[in-house]
């Protein structure tokens, strides 16, 4: 099993660090027999092969089972002409990873609005208003004149469904419960194409629950019934704004992990960005990342048919759930003393098999 590390920028090497120690850790309890790879990607990337993103290492993205990839610093890239490609947006693209799936659980003993959420976000990931993904060719945003600014919004029949096939699997696995969210009532056709789409996709999995919300109802409804709610399936824009509403409502965004899916592979990616302003000095969480990559060897173990794997993935979340459970064992952004190698390294030493 092939897994490549794409480090990422500002804090994204200090928090893959710790992530791959605990993962270390893990495919040592387990005998996984992990073969794991770096390539360069970022800043770095630029200042040493002038891209963010070489074509050696999208390669090698394709050539893995799996990708590990730090938080970029997106703002800091030059144009793509430059040499600044959105690593995250083309791989995403060119592996058709369709579902951004976002869980979000409150976590023994952590300060948290709402410390009984359990909920899982199943994003949308390749059309909707991301106009840097939702064309073969060309931007989905342009201007006519310099005055006027326009933005087209993808929704297809198929890529409603597969992300909809997706949500009703994890619903399967849990609750069997699944919201539909959407602004149906003003996106009539494109919203309202998803989702019929993803009610007719529930109604082929037998004893489903389905409801129906606008995305306005839910962030609200989120606020004040969070424990409400199980699996929640949407289209690209809400998904993304709702996943970090509902992190923050779990604890915070340091907290929030994610992956990337499609058919073939998948990256594990945390949900927050690169935090420039405290890289360097060993103070970031690295919990998203953590349980990022456990997700990824759940994702991989139900791919292959390898329990191993799940196991793995398994005993990652609950050793996360024992170093943050103990205040002395928590990061400084949850009152706690230790820094990002520290906490990695608490981790690891919890990981049992």
């Amino acid at each position: 099993m092939k897994l490549l590390v794409l480090p990422g920028d500002a804090v994204g090497p200090e928090i893959v660090g710790a992530a791959l120690d605990v993962l270390t850790a893990a495919d040592s309890a387990f005998g996984l027999g992990l073969e794991l790879e770096e390539a360069p990607v970022g800043l770095d990337a630029l200042e040493r092969l002038g891209t963010t993103l070489p074509d050696e290492t999208l390669d090698r993205v394709f050539a893995s089972d799996g990708v590990i990839l730090g938080p970029q610093h997106n703002v800091a890239y030059p144009p793509p002409d430059k040499g600044g490609r959105n690593v995250s947006a083309t791989i995403r693209k060119r592996l058709d990873l369709f579902a951004n799936i976002r869980p979000s659980r409150g976590r023994p003993g952590v300060p948290a609005p709402a410390p009984g959420i359990d909920v899982v976000i199943v994003r949308e990931n390749t059309e909707g208003f991301y106009a840097d993904r939702s064309m073969a060719l060309g931007s989905g945003e342009f201007m006519p004149t310099d005055d006027v600014a326009l933005a087209v919004r993808k929704i297809t029949r198929e890529g409603s469904r597969r992300v909809a096939e997706e949500a009703c699997r994890i619903a399967a696995s849990r609750s069997r419960r699944l919201a539909v969210v959407h602004k149906a009532n003003v996106l009539s056709l494109t919203d309202g194409l998803f989702r019929d789409t993803a009610f007719s996709v529930a109604e082929q999995h037998g004893g489903m629950e389905v409801e129906e919300y606008l995305v306005d109802a839910m962030a609200a409804l989120l606020v004040r019934e969070p424990d409400a709610f199980d699996v929640i399936v949407t289209t690209n824009m809400f998904g993304d704004i709702l996943s970090d509403l509902t992190a923050e409502l779990s604890g915070g965004l340091g907290l929030g992990p994610s992956i990337n899916a499609g058919r073939e592979r998948a990256i594990a990616q945390a949900a927050h960005g690169a935090a420039p302003d405290i890289a360097g000095r060993g103070i970031a969480n690295p919990t998203a990342m953590i349980l990022s990559v456990a997700m990824l060897l759940d994702w991989l173990g139900l791919k292959h048919g390898r329990d191993d794997l799940r196991r793995a993935a398994g005993s990652m979340d609950r050793a996360v759930d024992g170093q943050l459970a103990d205040p002395e064992g928590r990061t400084a952004d949850l009152g706690g003393p230790l820094g990002t190698a520290a906490f990695g390294s608490g981790v690891a030493s919890r990981i049992s098999a």
